[in-house]
């Protein structure tokens, strides 16, 4: 069954402090449904992940259900971890290729910034394994993708320097972005020698901690943004099962999985939005879905290929780096800024934009979606 999203809605992601998790959510769930023309829904489906740890606050679906008067349909809240927008998502399009619903409001929260660093990384660390020898050795988030960046750089050309290229490319598309949290102007010396956060990962390289909310009407009413597949899978919940160090194994095996119940390839995608929770990620990911060969990502941002006016424009958002990471919000974020490209109103609009990938990851590459959409 052929499903399409009708409308989107997205609010500012940074530091809202006059903004409750709730306020968030409704704001985005509004405007999506205004977007979509106001339709009957039939369920709703909310990604978030920390609601509960570190604003003790559940039953997300439920409230916007009732708050916008919905009525008694189901609902329900998805975890899974940073990737719990595009498997609410994913969910939600089941749903419908079911047979069970016809509309479906999607929405992803996350409200970060009110509290410390350190009960926030305690909170993010729930989504490694926490019963594991690498965890009570000190293994965090950026700590494990510093180990894949400097494996990267002992394998191939790379170096810090095109690490900083991602994260300079992100931060000057999230410029023009409205709605991104980061619009200072930076550059190549700066990134390079901002604060390490963990070898050879600096500040710049790393995703933010934000708040900030995202929805979008999905529905098997005919539409001019078809879902063309989507695809999800999951992967090593330990670096010592890696096979690859090079590799983000769920990543890739989503990808292949969406190009081919889409009876697309990699050369078939006109804009990508990829989950770059590190700027390590974003190279590693690009490989993994097949826009590059392995160990020559670095190379397509050496040559300019992942701008928006490049061969393959990847995170015209300005990506998690910039953008921001609204946890629960940033899956549904990625498909967002894909809509409006397909529609031809996003900020850092590729030309000729109809076929467009958005690419959710959680954990260490625990879990992996792909959703991918076309204009028609």
């Amino acid at each position: 069954m052929q499903t399409y999203i009708h409308g989107v809605g997205m609010t500012q992601f940074g530091k809202l402090e006059d903004k409750t998790l709730k306020n968030l959510l409704l704001d985005a769930s509004i405007e999506a449904l205004e977007d979509a023309g106001k339709p009957e829904v039939d369920a709703v489906f909310v990604g978030n992940f920390m609601g509960g740890s570190i604003y003790n606050q559940e039953i997300l679906g439920a409230i916007i259900a009732n708050d916008l008067g919905l009525g008694y349909v189901p609902t329900a809240k998805i975890e899974g971890a940073c990737a719990s927008g595009g498997i609410a998502f994913r969910q939600a399009l089941l749903g419908i290729m079911s047979g069970e619903y016809e509309t479906v409001l999607v929405a992803g929260v996350e409200k970060m910034k009110h509290v410390s660093t350190v009960e926030v990384t305690e909170a993010i660390n729930a989504a490694m394994d926490n019963d594991s020898n690498e965890k009570h050795a000190g293994l965090t988030f950026p700590g494990f993708f510093g180990v894949l960046a400097n494996r990267y750089f002992h394998e191939t050309g790379a170096t810090k320097e095109h690490l900083a290229q991602v994260a300079l490319k992100n931060r000057n598309n999230a410029i023009n972005n409205p709605l991104s949290q980061f619009k200072t102007e930076t550059s190549i010396d700066e990134i390079m020698s901002s604060r390490m956060i963990t070898e050879p990962l600096g500040l710049f390289d790393c995703s933010p901690t934000t708040d900030g909310a995202s929805a979008v009407v999905l529905s098997k009413k005919k539409g001019n943004i078809a879902v063309r597949s989507s695809a999800q899978a999951s992967g090593p919940t330990e670096m010592q099962n890696a096979e690859n160090l090079l590799s983000i194994p769920a990543v890739g095996e989503s990808g292949r999985l969406a190009y081919e119940k889409a009876g697309l390839g990699p050369e078939d995608i006109d804009v990508v939005e990829i989950h770059d929770c590190f700027s390590m990620t974003e190279i590693i990911s690009s490989e993994e879905l097949g826009f590059f060969n392995r160990g020559e990502g670095y190379l397509a941002l050496e040559q300019g290929k992942t701008l928006p006016n490049g061969e393959k424009p990847i995170n015209t958002s300005g990506g998690l780096l910039s953008k921001g990471h609204p946890i629960g919000a940033t899956g549904i974020s990625q498909l967002y800024q894909i809509v409006h490209q397909l529609r031809g109103t996003a900020p850092n609009q590729v030309n000729g934009a109809r076929i467009g990938l958005a690419q959710n990851l959680g954990g260490t590459g625990s879990y992996s979606t792909v959703h991918i959409l076309e204009r028609v």
